[in-house]
């Protein structure tokens, strides 16, 4: 399967208009937002678990990173409330679920199959100080990619000129990118050469944002 799999295009995906899509496993489903392969896949995806659901034992060949957006994510490492960011990387194993139900933003086979660091952030506790509205926090950085997330106050502009491609998610409120509105859960994906301004909504925004990463992008090997 591929979707949106020209990285080469920019994508706008308006995910909270997608229907929900059962996955494998009973209780889980999923909108998907870029994807190359069948299960085992390089892929994003906003994945929601029906309260008391869970997924078998597996192993992350090829890594994963998510962001719980709403309720409590639940693993054998521990509890994970809506606002912590995680990096399960390449070879880590664990038996994911939610008894009170969750959702995630998930990114799959997207890290340096050499990385080893596992780690989870409340994303809000790195926020450094406002600058002209936009207060951001550094959750990860290697020679791959960088990944932050910000607070933008209303009107405020998050701009980046990054190389590499600029990935973001809407985690609430709204952005104004050229002439789309993104409002919660909307995704937006740029590719290398194109420059980000994102203006705030009335109410404000929080976003997640990815730069760098597009040019290594490439089906999973499995």
């Amino acid at each position: 399967m591929e979707l949106n799999s020209d990285f080469s295009s920019r994508v706008v995906v308006h995910s909270d208009q997608l229907e929900w899509q059962a996955s494998p496993m009973k209780g889980v489903d999923r909108r998907m937002l870029d994807r190359i392969g069948g299960e085992v896949a390089r892929a994003t995806t906003i994945v929601r678990y029906a309260p008391g659901s869970k997924f078998s034992a597996h192993t992350h060949t090829g890594g994963e990173e998510f962001i719980v957006l709403d309720g409590v994510f639940q693993d054998e490492h521990g509890d994970f409330p809506a606002g912590t960011y995680v990096r399960n990387p390449p070879t880590s194993a664990h038996t994911p679920g939610s008894k009170p139900g969750c959702t995630i933003f998930v990114k799959l086979w997207q890290f340096d199959m050499d990385d080893r660091i596992q780690f989870r952030k409340t994303m809000a506790d790195e926020l450094a100080d406002p600058v002209n509205g936009v207060a951001t926090a550094a959750l990860h950085k290697d020679d791959r990619e960088i990944v932050t997330y910000s607070h933008l106050d209303p009107g405020a502009e998050l701009r980046s000129d990054a190389a590499g491609g600029i990935e973001l998610l809407v985690i609430d409120g709204s952005i104004t990118v050229g002439s789309d509105v993104l409002n919660k859960d909307g995704w937006l994906r740029l590719p290398e050469g194109q420059d980000l301004s994102a203006l705030a909504g009335p109410g404000g925004a929080k976003v997640w944002m990815k730069t760098g990463h597009l040019p290594f992008a490439q089906a999973p090997a499995v």
